[in-house]
């Protein structure tokens, strides 16, 4: 494994037409949106938990590759797993803790990335994951719509009887027309010497951006995609420019604003790459 020399910073562009892109479980699971601005938020927890499925795609439990944060664990079992290892049962009942905490990372890619507390059981340490995530946030104020839809069948034979055979449910679904959606990286290169995160896996990161959409279908979801990634890559490990001055320069732009926005091709997306001293800006387009 390659380490990581440089710090990373990076803007991920997504969008989506006709779908719900992070339903509000305490709100009757209505797209996500700023109260005060109308504009549309997709947490970060979404968007790990899409990178997380992605990874466990390609990798197929590579070594080093699982996951510790998956559907139906129980993580402390994977806490208790770590302290039986060998390399972890040899140390001394004060160096366990570190031992199982370097097991967890060189095990799965999760931990090394996006960090974790594994201190709920048999103690792991915990981790400052090198990669985080903003939240994403639309471009402009997004439009919940909210759709009757009707299934011709019932449940049970209770309903079916209630209904004298009619068999039909009713239901709701909620969807945004059209939403463009921004979020913020972070990649440290100091911390992921900590962890192990190394090059390899940034780059399987990267592709994970490119391409966790496209495992990740579902009706609910609409038409999802990955549109843009522009990633500022610093010549050294501590960085050559505060983030929030890279992120500036990248700057999204409505081609008429008079209509309403239904496609990506709405959208004009410009960066400003004048005067970057000690940093290359890497732009990709999906």
């Amino acid at each position: 494994m390659t380490a990581l020399a440089n710090k990373h910073d990076f803007v991920f562009y997504f969008d989506i037409q006709d779908g719900n892109p992070n339903g509000d479980p305490d709100a009757g699971n209505l797209p996500r949106t700023d109260p005060e601005t109308g504009h549309g938020i997709v947490t970060d927890v979404c968007l790990k938990r899409k990178l997380r499925n992605y990874v466990t795609l390609a990798k197929r439990g590579a070594p080093g590759y699982d996951i510790f944060v998956k559907e139906k664990a129980i993580l402390n079992d994977f806490i208790d797993e770590a302290h039986e290892q060998p390399s972890v049962k040899s140390k001394k009942q004060g160096e366990k803790t570190e031992a199982a905490r370097r097991y967890m990372c060189e095990r799965f890619f999760d931990v090394r990335a996006f960090g974790a507390v594994m201190s709920t059981g048999k103690n792991a340490g915990q981790v400052r994951g090198p990669v985080q995530l903003t939240f994403a946030r639309s471009a402009d104020p997004i439009v919940t719509l909210e759709h009757s839809i009707t299934r011709m069948a019932v449940a049970t034979k209770e309903e079916a009887a209630s209904q004298e055979g009619d068999n039909r449910t009713m239901g709701r679904k909620a969807t945004i027309p059209y939403g463009l959606y921004r979020a913020h990286g972070f990649v440290s290169a100091s911390l992921a010497e900590q962890v192990g995160f190394s090059a390899e896996d940034l780059v399987l990161l990267w592709d994970g951006f490119a391409r966790m959409f496209d495992e990740d279908r579902s009706a609910a979801r609409g038409l999802m995609a990955a549109r843009a990634l522009f990633i500022f890559r610093h010549e050294s490990k501590l960085g050559n420019a505060p983030a929030h001055r890279l992120f500036d320069r990248i700057t999204t732009r409505r081609k008429d604003p008079a209509r309403p926005t239904r496609a990506y091709a709405d959208y004009e997306i410009l960066a400003d790459t004048k005067g970057l001293d000690g940093v290359t800006l890497v732009p990709r387009h999906y």
